[in-house]
């Protein structure tokens, strides 16, 4: 039994002593991979789609599918913003309400710039201030500017989710995941 416990302990101490604990630095890094990676899957949507076809409602009372992307762009802009204080690129307030903003392209250029921006402000964010609280202007709701950070991640994911259906309604197999 002694020498069974001696050799486990012999086993397991190197792992012990190699773990290291997540700085601030890895967890940002983590946050920036996520976008990058969220980025990449979300333009695979955008992509899969056929333009004539982002005009397309699943039903009547929700939003089309370039509005659905159009909401994404808004609000990765609208939480990154208030979570880091970076300068956020100039979205119309009726973005998704806009026509002129619903073709292939119009979509494309808002997503990519949101994704973009959310990419350059993770990186260019301070993360000693991340446990700050920061109010939204809505509901009353005060959180941490971490949790604004990856409320934006969910949400993003969220919304792209919802579009899925959206492409297998016109007999189209969406994208594969990309989990890493």
């Amino acid at each position: 039994m002694a020498v069974s416990l001696l050799a486990l302990l012999v086993l397991v101490t190197p792992s012990i002593v190699n773990a290291q604990a997540l700085s601030s630095e890895d967890i940002k890094a983590q946050i920036v991979k996520e976008w990058e990676r969220s980025k990449a899957y979300t333009i695979d949507y955008l992509n899969t789609m056929p333009a004539n076809k982002y005009s397309f409602k699943a039903q009547d009372s929700i939003r089309s599918f370039a509005q659905q992307m159009l909401h994404l762009a808004g609000a990765n802009v609208f939480f990154m913003s208030l979570a880091t204080d970076q300068k956020a690129p100039s979205f119309p307030q009726d973005l998704e309400q806009r026509v002129s903003a619903q073709t292939k392209d119009s979509v494309m250029y808002f997503v990519t710039t949101s994704y973009d921006y959310a990419i350059s402000a993770a990186k260019s964010s301070d993360v000693s201030k991340w446990g700050e609280k920061k109010k939204l202007p809505f509901g009353g709701y005060e959180e941490t500017r971490y949790a604004l950070i990856i409320k934006a991640i969910e949400h993003q994911a969220h919304h792209r989710g919802q579009t899925t259906i959206y492409i297998r309604l016109q007999g189209i197999k969406p994208p594969q995941e990309r989990l890493f």
